[in-house]
């Protein structure tokens, strides 16, 4: 696709599934698009993640009780949510309005806004994965989320009402239909509720490669470089980037930059409530047939995935900033609770991995053009979501930002 005389000249900052979206929605349109990203597109979040496409995903991190949990966040490294002590002074800000969105109208606020951006991910993706030639990374098995007891899943009782509220029916199962479905699960597990229209991404990042090669092909410029700044001229963006042709000029510019999209937005006083939730994920590589769709252990907060190259145990939620490195017993703790639930992973070897997914303290990302920024368009803060999203999100900034088709 050659860019037409006039069409218009587009930045995207961030080359993640949310940002590679964009740019490919953008340059099928017509318009002449730069995707800029210091690393390789998908080698971020992207390629981390747990590869889930959950549209019923409706209820926000922050719920009613949340303030109950606080201490714990603090003092245990264990929790599913953790707030390190030392970083308490830069997150009390954020944590402040985290608790603050647990209140029940804007809770339900923000879980019709996110079953808003979720419809018809579902779809959206198994196309998607079929226009780019990569139809076998799309598994739609469903997500079967797993209990201890039926006390367990009572306290997640308010979650499965929002998600019934918003037309997604799960199936409760006794251990015998556990078994039916995953039979290597330990007898930890003795309820389940069976999302059977969910999907999975079996490769995230190749995924995203190949969206990349995609927009490549169509004419899209992909550069590799880290943005110092963005700045507005009379008449369009300039855009300084390391080791790049100082001075390049956009009519327009996205920011999809997830957690990094704070620090490059705040010179143009631009304010984004918006932190890291640092994930982990542990790989055991080669370790195929475990299990056959996402089982998500809901006591513990921790997603359990099949990918081409083995399986995939991620979760957690820290909030402990951009800088600070890896807590490795983040890492172990999922070690723990995989070998404890699936005993055949006892002798696998495994590697690690943290990652920064942007999370704003109502868990509703941040998407359209940013308040008083002529040309400046924001498609951030989407937490352990953006894959889900990232479609949707897409087709949002394009018919923002070119008009309806």
């Amino acid at each position: 696709m050659t860019p037409s005389m006039g069409s218009p000249r587009v930045a995207v900052v961030g080359a993640g599934i949310v940002g590679t979206s964009i740019a490919l929605a953008l340059r099928k349109r017509g318009a002449q698009v730069t995707l800029v990203d210091r690393d390789e597109p998908g080698s971020g979040c992207s390629y981390g993640n747990s590869g889930a496409i959950s549209p019923a995903s409706v209820a926000p991190l922050a719920m009613p009780g949340i303030l109950a949990s606080v201490p714990g966040m603090l003092l245990d490294n264990e929790s599913p949510l953790h707030l390190p002590l030392r970083y308490l002074p830069q997150a009390l800000p954020w944590l402040l309005r985290f608790v603050a969105s647990a209140r029940p109208a804007t809770v339900e606020a923000s879980a019709a806004k996110l079953a808003a951006l979720h419809a018809g991910a579902l779809d959206a993706h198994e196309a998607m994965t079929r226009e780019l030639g990569v139809p076998e990374l799309f598994l739609r098995r469903g997500h079967l989320h797993l209990y201890p007891d039926a006390k367990a899943l009572a306290k997640d009782s308010g979650g499965w009402r929002m998600r019934q509220a918003y037309g997604f029916e799960a199936e409760r199962l006794d251990r015998g239909g556990i078994e039916a479905l995953e039979p290597n699960v330990s007898a930890r597990y003795q309820v389940g509720m069976y999302l059977a229209d969910h999907a999975t991404i079996l490769n995230p990042l190749r995924y995203v490669q190949a969206m990349a090669g995609a927009f490549a092909a169509a004419g899209g410029g992909i550069l590799r470089s880290a943005v110092a700044r963005l700045e507005r001229g009379d008449a369009a963006w300039q855009l300084r980037a390391t080791g790049a042709a100082d001075g390049m000029e956009f009519d327009h510019v996205v920011v999809a930059a997830g957690a990094w999209s704070k620090v490059l937005l705040a010179p143009l006083g631009v304010r984004l409530a918006l932190e890291s939730q640092r994930g982990y994920h542990v790989q055991f590589p080669g370790a195929q047939g475990v299990i056959s769709r996402t089982v998500v252990l809901a006591d513990r907060k921790v997603f359990v995935t099949p990918m081409e190259d083995g399986l995939r145990v991620g979760g957690t939620v820290e909030i402990g900033g951009l800088d600070a490195p890896p807590d490795e017993r983040r890492s172990a703790v999922l070690g723990r609770i995989a070998r404890a639930t699936f005993p055949g992973l006892a002798q696998a070897s495994a590697r690690t991995w943290m990652g920064h997914r942007p999370c704003m303290p109502d868990s509703v990302p941040v998407v359209g053009a940013a308040p008083g920024q002529r040309g400046l368009w924001l498609a951030t803060g989407h937490g352990h979501l953006g894959l889900t999203d990232s479609l949707n999100t897409a087709e949002r900034i394009v018919g923002a930002l070119l008009g309806p088709v």
